[in-house]
């Protein structure tokens, strides 16, 4: 791994890079769904050091499919670190009715246009109107090597990213909770004094669009008894499409036994 200090990097650890990155006025990204990853990495961040006038939280909001209270537990948490909203163009619905069919993990466009697009073009309308930052960017994200086999194979230091590194911009993308738990994650919360978003009390595993394409049964089950006018929408969707949105190709009526 190379320490990014410029140009001339040399070899050392995740934290003498980050103490680097905090020395060079580095504007750090909290990308922020409210989730419980995303609120231990913020927790982790001012753990190890980063200052919060050098942290920046970024929620994507997903609008209809997006679990209620997520802003308000974002605020509810964040200190006194700003906060700014990432909005896409379109909505998830949008994409499902214009494509003919529910994203897919070979084809997630719901992380790509509804997340990814609209967070880097922020963080870029941020770094032009904070020019203190000097365009250093480290983009933080809360994925976990415990979640899945995929997230496991990821790159847990800070890479180097050659597609946002323009137009004077120097981006970093990390992983800062990648080795943590699920366990550790819960400690975090906990021994900061706080609780995670309702719907983890209410029965959630985890916490992104309440129906999202990776979610497991259980969670879908749970989420149609807790949202049923948006699962009714999504059923819909379905029958109309003649598209499953979970991977195992059964339906959401199969999934859940909630007929409509």
């Amino acid at each position: 791994m190379r320490c990014p200090q410029g140009p001339a990097r040399g070899e050392c650890g995740d934290g003498h890079r980050t103490r680097i990155l905090v020395a060079r006025n580095a504007l750090f990204v909290v990308n922020h769904s409210a989730g419980k990853d995303s609120q231990a990495m913020l927790l982790h961040l001012r753990d190890i050091g980063v200052p919060e006038d050098q942290m920046l939280i970024v929620h994507a909001d997903l609008g209809e499919v997006e679990w209620d209270g997520v802003l308000d537990h974002i605020h509810a948490t964040a200190g006194n670190i700003p906060i700014i909203t990432a909005r896409s163009k379109t909505s998830f619905f949008a994409m499902v009715e214009r494509r003919g069919m529910f994203p897919s993990p070979a084809n997630r466009q719901c992380t790509s246009d509804l997340k990814r697009g609209p967070i880097e073009r922020e963080v870029r309308r941020y770094l032009k109107a904070n020019p203190h930052f000097g365009g250093l960017v480290v983009n933080c994200m809360g994925m976990r090597a415990e979640e899945s086999a995929a997230r496991a194979k990821k790159a847990a230091g800070f890479r180097y990213s050659v597609r946002n590194s323009k137009a004077g911009r120097e981006w970093y993308d990390w992983l800062p909770i990648h080795a943590l738990t699920e366990r550790d994650v819960f400690r975090l919360i906990r021994e900061a004094g706080q609780e995670p978003h309702w719907a983890y009390a209410a029965g959630m595993s985890r916490l992104s669009c309440v129906f999202c394409i990776m979610a497991s049964e259980a969670d879908l089950r749970t989420a149609a008894r807790l949202m049923p006018d948006l699962y009714r929408r999504y059923v819909h969707a379905e029958q109309r499409h003649g598209h499953t949105l979970s991977m195992s190709r059964r339906s959401l009526e199969q999934i859940t036994g909630v007929a409509i």
